[in-house]
């Protein structure tokens, strides 16, 4: 009897914990580490403006503003082919580096096309094509042309023969 005690209390003895859990600290850290070493509170950012319109016919557009300036509006319809959803908008939001980032879309048959100032255009072709260039294509496609009118117009070549 003695021995299923002693075995019961080490069990609980055992089961307490070493040290004391963290409490959150009540003041917003905004992902800094505590000076308490706390769990750390993740900030809440206001909802300033979400307004929502979904049609029956499939017709749909919301606007949306958080407090920390991201804000977004998209508008869409089922005027695509076959049914599908052409939809226009914007979004913006300040990048980690400060600078406001703003992009204007098209969603639609030819795919999501975006437009910002900050986003990567494809260089210009670096030089014009020299006229050289330009006749030396010109004059290969003559002769192709030639060539493929000769083989037409003549008997099997005899170019290949029967090997001896």
């Amino acid at each position: 009897m003695h021995l299923i005690f002693f075995a019961v209390v080490a069990s609980v003895a055992v089961a307490i914990p070493q040290y004391p859990s963290p409490t959150p600290d009540p003041s917003p850290s905004y992902g800094l580490p505590s000076s308490r070493g706390a769990a750390q509170l993740e900030e809440v950012v206001p909802i300033l403006r979400d307004d929502r319109v979904h049609e029956d016919d499939g017709r749909y557009n919301f606007d949306i503003e958080t407090g920390n300036g991201i804000s977004a509006s998209e508008s869409g319809s089922p005027d695509g082919p076959e049914g599908s959803i052409v939809s226009s908008g914007q979004y913006a939001y300040t990048a980690p580096d400060g600078s406001l980032i703003e992009v204007k879309f098209v969603a639609d048959e030819n795919g999501f096309q975006p437009q910002g100032a900050h986003l990567p255009v494809a260089p210009e072709f670096p030089h014009p094509i020299p006229q050289f260039v330009l006749d030396q294509i010109a004059f290969a496609a003559q002769e192709d042309a030639l060539a493929a009118a000769e083989t037409r117009d003549s008997s099997p070549s005899q170019l290949y023969q029967r090997p001896q």
